[in-house]
């Protein structure tokens, strides 16, 4: 099996490039493993983004993904992108997840942060809140659920446990801040204990239930939005956080965090979550194969 794994630059103007190579010099990879850098950091000015490194961070996309579909590459691990800039240079998708699924012609895909002792996933993620309550739906938390279940089973080996949050303050407070917990949530929760091999509890309140899992009683938590699983992961977690897309036919995972224009080339940019990234990258290879 290939034990090379691909690193995109991201925008080379921002501190992608610094912390892949503080990665690469830490000491701290995996060393079955050999890495690959893929994307062009030439003529490129640290904290001053172009039109021309929003096109080089796209064409390092696109031969990220056409190596792992070539085999050359066991994984990629996605350096940030600045989503605005890449969608002014024709860059038709939310973010790299979404990029990632249409280029692997992959449907069922969802998007897990992970750090420190939590882990969650997004049953919405990039769409205005707006739109929130009307795409939180019995059928979107039970595929979710079900994709999030089998990482989780991958990582540990055993039957995980996944709390639901509500979508409402207070789980909806028994109807009377919200039905969403009722309606749909609750018997989604119900189908998944019968069908996902995994112990299933839910709808919990959003205030309670990441503490509850920092605290080592449930192994992940389903959110129903972007900012209910991200806000509370990157508090406990910035330093370590990593973005992994579940469901594609290869593993692609990436530091959670952006490109920080403001910091790039001071030296005050840190490498611990690309090598989180880099490391968690190695480990799904190894427990897929």
């Amino acid at each position: 099996m290939s034990l090379v794994i691909g690193i995109t630059l991201g925008d080379a103007a921002g501190v992608g490039p610094e912390v892949i190579r503080g990665a690469l010099a830490s000491g701290r990879l995996d060393t079955d493993f050999s890495y690959r850098v893929i994307g062009d950091a030439a003529g490129a000015i640290p904290g001053k983004p172009t039109e021309q490194t929003a096109r080089d961070a796209l064409a390092a996309l696109e031969e990220a993904a056409s190596l792992a579909r070539a085999g050359e590459i066991a994984a990629v691990v996605t350096g940030p992108i600045h989503k605005a800039r890449m969608q002014a240079v024709g860059f038709p998708f939310p973010g790299q997840t979404e990029f990632f699924a249409s280029r692997w012609e992959t449907a069922d895909f969802a998007m897990v942060l992970t750090g420190g002792a939590l882990t969650v996933a997004l049953v919405t993620a990039h769409v205005p809140l707006r739109r929130v309550p009307e795409l939180v739906t019995a059928a979107e938390i039970i595929r979710v659920g079900g994709l999030l279940a089998d990482f989780l089973r991958l990582r540990a080996g055993r039957a995980p446990r996944i709390a639901v949050a509500g979508l409402n303050p207070h789980a909806g407070e028994d109807g009377t801040l919200g039905a969403e917990e009722k309606e749909i949530i609750a018997p989604a929760v119900g189908r998944l204990a019968a069908e996902a091999a995994a112990e299933w509890t839910g709808p919990v309140s959003p205030d309670t239930v990441f503490n509850r899992a920092a605290g080592g009683e449930f192994d992940a938590v389903l959110c129903m939005y972007h900012d209910q699983g991200l806000i509370p992961l990157k508090l406990h977690a910035f330093d370590q956080g990593v973005n992994v897309t579940i469901g594609l036919p290869y593993v692609r995972t990436s530091p959670d965090h952006g490109t920080a224009f403001e910091i790039a080339g001071t030296g005050r940019a840190r490498p611990e979550s690309m090598i989180a990234a880099i490391n968690l990258a190695a480990e799904l290879v190894r427990k897929r194969r």
